[in-house]
């Protein structure tokens, strides 16, 4: 039966609602070189992250910036503090990418590398330079962290990354450029929403974009959780790895995304703004996850 058929046999539901019709995606240079077309996958209007895996060189991002943007899409390139050797190369990066790929956007991060290669070792660090202030960005977004971080509280707890929250959210008051928070994908919707409750109530009043993993193989997940560090959702994972009749089918983040559009639309005050996807199961299995919701949202509009 064609995706059409059904359509005409029942209304489409809002599978996800506006949190994923808006959605973001993460690509790298890599990855993105096995696309023949972005435009012809991607909803219009998507935001493009450009991932920046330590070790690529500056020249593979800007190009693929370059291309992205050419295609029509707003591209917003990784800046990785600890990857970063000098207040000079940060000029350089945003002197590149703005020249040569017209880029207004940052995700401005700490990075994955223990040890920084220069005197950067925190997105505080970047923010502080002034260099994208300067430069006139117009949208930083910067990390944010439902599960905690054991590279930044090594104890469990989260007191460092809440000063870090502090931080931002001062910097945000200061800065023209308008910042949102960006979180490590997610399994279940519950930590999110607490960690955004606990937030606001301190006073943090950036959005949130969730991020969510995009299709993919169970193991293929479980193995990027586990290297990324995800915690109290990865037990949805192993849950659903005892179900031998959800081994046969790809993982989606259906349910999460449906729990998560529900909160935003009963609490409004939790800030939760859209979702961003990383496709661990590749570009285009996301891409068509994405499309689908852009479907159904238009759907519901009408």
């Amino acid at each position: 039966m064609s995706l059409l058929t059904f359509r005409r046999a029942a209304p489409a539901p809002v599978l996800g609602g506006a949190l994923t019709a808006r959605a973001s995606i993460e690509v790298m240079p890599r990855t993105a070189a096995k696309v023949d077309s972005f435009a012809a996958i991607l909803p219009a209007g998507t935001r493009v992250y450009i991932a920046h895996i330590d070790g690529t060189p500056i020249e593979e991002m800007v190009a693929t910036a370059a291309r992205i943007a050419a295609e029509g899409f707003t591209v917003m390139p990784h800046f990785p503090a600890r990857s970063i050797e000098s207040r000079a190369q940060l000029s350089d990066w945003i002197a590149r990418y703005q020249g040569e790929a017209g880029v207004r956007e940052a995700l401005v991060l700490a990075g994955g590398i223990a040890h920084p290669r220069g005197e950067f070792h925190s997105s505080m660090q970047l923010l502080e330079t002034g260099l994208f202030d300067a430069a006139g960005f117009t949208r930083l977004h910067v990390a944010g962290h439902p599960e905690g971080n054991r590279d930044i509280d090594p104890d469990g707890g989260d007191a460092v990354v809440r000063d870090a929250l502090r931080w931002k959210q001062d910097f945000a008051n200061r800065s023209d450029a308008q910042m949102a928070l960006v979180t490590q994908f997610v399994f279940d919707a519950a930590p999110v929403i607490d960690w955004a409750r606990t937030i606001r109530a301190a006073g943090i009043e950036l959005p949130v974009h969730v991020g969510l993993a995009g299709p993919a193989k169970l193991q293929t997940l479980i193995k990027y959780a586990m290297a990324c560090g995800v915690g109290p959702s990865l037990k949805v994972l192993q849950k659903r790895a005892m179900d031998v009749s959800k081994l046969l089918v790809p993982y989606a983040p259906d349910e999460v995304a449906a729990e998560l559009e529900r909160a935003r639309l009963a609490e409004p005050a939790l800030g939760l703004e859209q979702a961003h996807l990383f496709p661990l199961g590749g570009i285009k299995a996301s891409a068509e996850w994405l499309a689908a919701r852009h479907l159904s949202q238009r759907a519901a509009a009408n």
